[in-house]
């Protein structure tokens, strides 16, 4: 494990918001940031800014299966969403299995579901991933 700790970006996409959170492998904590309310290149704008700001090494994307495990069409967005981020940006995306994350986020009180989302898919990364990014 690398003792310079990583910053890490998550996201939790969806068709009109995606929820933001970050945490870095040295403390090991997702904390939510914000929900970016926008589509196409302002969505990616939006993003570009948090990266320039937070300076990740890497990001983390959710990807949605039914609960059997199965893909279904946001499965497929949630990819190109990720396959995006990592054209645009230049960074390593890491997909995490989101199956419960806004139920998680629904049962936790969470004010701001979307990022609430997103961090719980970050410390979701972090528990799976204990060697570090």
């Amino acid at each position: 494990m690398s003792l310079a700790a990583q910053t890490l970006l998550a996201f939790d996409y969806g068709v009109k918001r995606v929820g933001v959170a970050t945490g870095n492998t040295l403390m090991r904590q997702a904390q939510p940031l914000r929900t970016i309310a926008a589509e196409g290149d302002a969505r990616f704008a939006q993003i570009g800014k948090l990266i320039q700001e937070w300076q990740p090494q890497a990001l983390v994307v959710g990807v949605p299966f039914h609960p059997d495990g199965a893909a279904h069409e946001n499965t497929a967005k949630a990819r190109r969403f990720a396959r995006q981020l990592q054209g645009r940006f230049n960074l390593p995306v890491h997909e995490v299995d989101e199956r419960y994350s806004t139920t998680e986020a629904i049962a936790g009180g969470a004010r701001d579901l979307d990022a609430m989302s997103a961090a719980i898919l970050l410390q979701q990364y972090f528990n799976e991933h204990p060697e570090g990014a």
